[in-house]
């Protein structure tokens, strides 16, 4: 991944240390984060920056096609630093978001749906992740 400070040049996005954190997160992370989670790590370093410069700069990268919005978890809106067409699952048990190649899951009819123009799809599965035992309770 590019250096923060040469992502937002070459978007003509003026720099700043703010900006320059905030990109760094969210660019170099496979989470999916809210504009909340990133004001909370972004602080740990820069712990002046505001949260009005935290949703600006998110807004930016997404105009600028750098980020995405997602609305994967039920009433919040996640950041995905993944662009690329690719598919989602959310374990229903912590709420982690993981990211699911495009090829991995195969759909049928997609150019047929009749009445609709279909510009774009993605799958959100939701479940469990494999392998983890279910917790007994007392």
């Amino acid at each position: 991944m590019a250096d923060a400070l040469q992502v937002l040049s070459q978007s003509g996005v003026r720099p700043t240390p703010q900006r320059i954190a905030v990109v760094d997160f969210v660019l170099s992370t496979d989470a999916h984060p809210t504009a909340e989670e990133v004001l909370q790590y972004v602080r740990a370093t820069c712990p002046t920056i505001s949260r009005a410069t935290v949703y600006n700069t998110l807004n930016v990268l997404v105009s600028k096609g750098l980020l995405r919005t997602q609305l994967l978890r039920e009433g919040t809106i996640v950041f995905d630093p993944k662009v690329e067409a690719h598919h989602h699952f959310v374990d229903d048990e912590t709420g982690r978001i993981y990211d699911i190649p495009w090829d991995a899951v195969t759909i049928k009819g997609e150019d047929s749906v009749e009445g609709f123009t279909v510009r774009e799809y993605q799958v959100v599965m939701r479940g469990r992740v494999a392998g983890r035992r279910k917790r007994m309770k007392k």
